[in-house]
């Protein structure tokens, strides 16, 4: 049976994805991003923590860097706990924005090298002015990298539930 394309918005028009995220309960899939310092990492670098997975498209939007600075402020509270910021941003323009903006407690990923990341998870925008680069979402992942949480936010310049993600991390360590 086929499925119809996942949809988000962008200013009211309609931006087709090319997949669905990954289903909560399932194994996330790995990745290689790009750290500020060039080097790569995958999902297993981050064995053993909670990972909130701040999908982005670009730090250089409003919606984004406000994400950004909220994930931030909020990380300190969240003990064996890594929020990852993840867009098609060079890792030199991630690392300048972290710095002006004292960004300290969010690791800034990019995907420089390929889309791999994007369309595993589902969010790559296949059309519209930003094709090629990431919807906005959230998923967080278990210490084991099961996926315990996700959010498409349905117009990308929207925040996503910042409130209903943390929310969710509580409930999962609580159980």
């Amino acid at each position: 049976m086929n499925k119809s394309p996942t949809t988000v918005t962008r200013r009211g028009e309609l931006v087709h994805l090319n997949g669905e995220l990954p289903a909560v309960g399932s194994q996330a899939p790995d990745f290689v991003l790009t750290r500020a310092d060039l080097s790569d990492v995958s999902l297993a670098a981050y064995e053993g923590k909670y990972k909130v997975l701040s999908i982005v498209p670009s730090l250089d939007t409003p919606t984004c860097a406000m994400s950004l600075r909220k994930f931030n402020e909020q990380a300190t509270a969240l003990e064996n706990t890594v929020v990852l910021n993840i867009s098609a941003d060079l890792p030199f323009a991630m690392s300048r924005f972290c710095e002006t903006e004292g960004i300290n407690n969010v690791e800034s990923l990019s995907m420089m090298r390929n889309r791999h990341f994007a369309k595993d998870y589902g969010v790559l925008q296949v059309d519209g002015p930003m094709a090629g680069i990431t919807a906005r979402a959230i998923v967080i992942l278990d210490t084991h990298n099961k996926v315990i949480y996700t959010e498409l936010v349905p117009e990308i310049r929207q925040e996503p539930d910042y409130e209903a993600a943390l929310a969710a991390l509580a409930r999962h360590r609580a159980a």
